[in-house]
This record gives C-alpha cells, structure tokens and sequence, in this order.
C-alpha cells in the first residue's frame, strides 16, 4: 500500500486539518469532525447537512459553502458517521428555520441520521426533514442497502436544495425539491480496479486485469455483473443503457460523468464524448453538463454517469452561484 499518508488511523482527523489550511472560508469542529460554512447558523435560513464516509472526496465536506452545505459530517473511511456528529451539526446549524438531512441510501447512514434527527427535535427544539437519495439503478440491494444506493444524484440534491434555502425557501419547499431531484436522476457506475481502504491495507476485491465491474457501489460493492474489459465506447452504452431503461429522460437533462478517483481527466472527457454521442442519439436533450471528480471511492480507477431530468425550475436552482472547495461558479 502506498498512499499519502502519516498513520492509517489518522487519514480522516489529518485530512481535517489539511481541509481547514486550505479553506480558511471553512470552519472545521475537529473533535466532531464536521465542516462548517464559516457564517452559520444563517438566522431565518434552512441549514443543509449532509456527511457520510470518508473517501468519496469532495463528497461531502468539498461542498460545504454558499450555495450548498451548511454543514457535512466525517465519518472513517466508507463508515457512517455517529448520530452525535449528525446531532452536533443540526444543532449548530439550525438559524429558526429547521435543517434539511441529505442521506445516501446506506443502513448506517439511514439509522444515524434518524437518531439524530430525533435526539435534535428532543433536545434542541430543531425541526428535521430528511431526503434519501437512491439513484443506482444497477442493484435493487446491495451488501450496505436496502434499496437502490445513493450515489451520483446527491451532489445534484446537496447543490438544487442548497440554491434554494440560499434563495429563502422554507424547509417544506426545499425538501419537496429534494425529493424531486431524487426521483428525477438515476446513476450507474463500472470500476477498472478496486481501492485500498488504509486501515485494511489490501484492496476492497480482486478484479484481473482484462475484467470490469459494471454497476459498482461506491465502496466497492458488487455491481450487476463482470465482465470483459471493453472500448470506452462499449463501457459507455453499459452505463447509458440501464438509466435510459428506468426512466424517460426526454426533454432537458443535466448530466454527470463522474471519476471515481483515479481515472484521469483525460479518459473521464474521452468517456463523456461517448456518453453524449449515446444522448444525442437516444433524443435526450443535454441542458448542462458536469465532467471530474465528485463523488469518489479513494482511487478506485472507472467511472459513473448521473442524468437528472431537469425542467426551467431546477435549471435556474442549478445556474445559482456556488461557492464550495468542489464546486463553484456565478460568483
């Protein structure tokens, strides 16, 4: 294992410490291990707070900022973080409008979150509404879930719901237009090689090097199947085909072809060309576009594509300005 690191117990806490050097606009609590925007709670302002694992940089800190998270929560790597974390930053956030829980599809996530949920509204007075994003359209369960995975479509949740409350909107608005993205975008991702997770010191799965997973979990969960090593255009029809399948994407779409950490941009550009020639040629109307690193697994080589069906509304939410270490325009 080679990695940039000092001990494999200390990656989270030192990159916390990393992520504060660099981002003095951030306010980082390390003995919770949450990142905050450096001016919350905003009074009369929903609060957003998400987290999760650590290792799927920028998710979630990298999108703590005007415009999107109040607040994102650090678990160890791939581990949820504890309800006392999600408590904390509900309880830190909350500006007397009530706090959004942007939640991927994992067990551990799902339960935390709900405890803390409950633990705030008891304890704070701070009234919680939750949205689970279940976007992955490759496995119906998987070794962390019951249900799709969340995936791709929470970094367009985290940065549509945070347009929002940005704009003023009350908690009820900006659940329901969670909610809505959720149920307009669907994910599927494929890996070239697994990843090494520092405390085990050995790669997640074996995967030979004429073969992929088509459909992997972001932790390196078991996809739809392995299968043979394939053109970039073959991959591309793989992963474009089963989302076209599950839902009409007709009319404006706002696509992702996300990297999976280590895959450079090169073959990540390569790859959206022949996502976008598969678009084009299947009627769906591509309004925007995103190409990089957004929701990692280490440095896990492949690649995933999000579209999210995106009428006038979520488009002007989308165009907002942002500004996070992961995302940023308009300003």
């Amino acid at each position: 294992m080679k990695k940039l690191i000092n001990s494999p117990d200390d990656v989270v806490a030192d990159a916390l410490v990393g992520i504060a050097a660099a981002h003095p606009q951030l306010r980082v609590d390390h003995e919770h291990r949450i990142v905050y925007r450096g001016d919350t709670p905003r009074q009369n302002k929903v609060g957003l707070v998400s987290g999760g694992g650590s290792g799927h940089e920028p998710l979630h800190g990298g999108f703590v900022g005007a415009g999107m998270l109040d607040a994102a929560c650090a678990g160890e790597v791939f581990t949820s973080p504890t309800p006392d974390q999600m408590q904390e930053a509900t309880k830190v956030v909350d500006g007397g409008a009530g706090v959004l829980h942007i939640i991927k599809n994992y067990t551990g996530d799902v339960m935390n979150f709900e405890m803390a949920a409950e633990m705030a509204a008891e304890e704070s007075g701070v009234t919680v509404e939750t949205v689970v994003t279940n976007d992955d359209v490759a496995v119906q369960d998987s070794l962390y879930t019951a249900g799709r995975r969340g995936v791709g479509i929470t970094v367009f949740v985290e940065k549509i719901a945070g347009a929002a409350a940005e704009q003023g909107m009350d908690l009820a608005t900006v659940a329901a237009l969670a909610r809505r993205v959720n149920e307009s975008g669907r994910s599927m991702g494929v890996a070239l090689t697994s990843c090494t997770v520092p405390a085990a010191g050995k790669p997640t799965f074996e995967l030979p090097e004429d073969e992929m997973e088509i459909g992997v979990g972001i932790h390196g969960e078991p996809g739809r199947h392995r299968v043979p090593l394939a053109s970039a255009s073959e991959i591309a029809q793989q992963l474009v085909e089963p989302i076209l399948a599950d839902l009409d994407f007709t009319g404006d779409t706002i696509v992702m072809l996300n990297g999976m950490g280590g895959s450079p941009l090169l073959e990540l550009y390569l790859m959206y060309g022949e996502v976008k020639n598969l678009l084009d040629r299947a009627g769906v109307t591509v309004a925007r576009s995103l190409v990089g690193n957004y929701i990692t697994s280490l440095e896990m080589a492949g690649c995933s594509v999000t579209l999210l069906r995106a009428d006038d509304e979520l488009l002007t939410l989308w165009d907002a300005p942002v500004n996070t270490p992961g995302l940023r325009w308009g300003v």
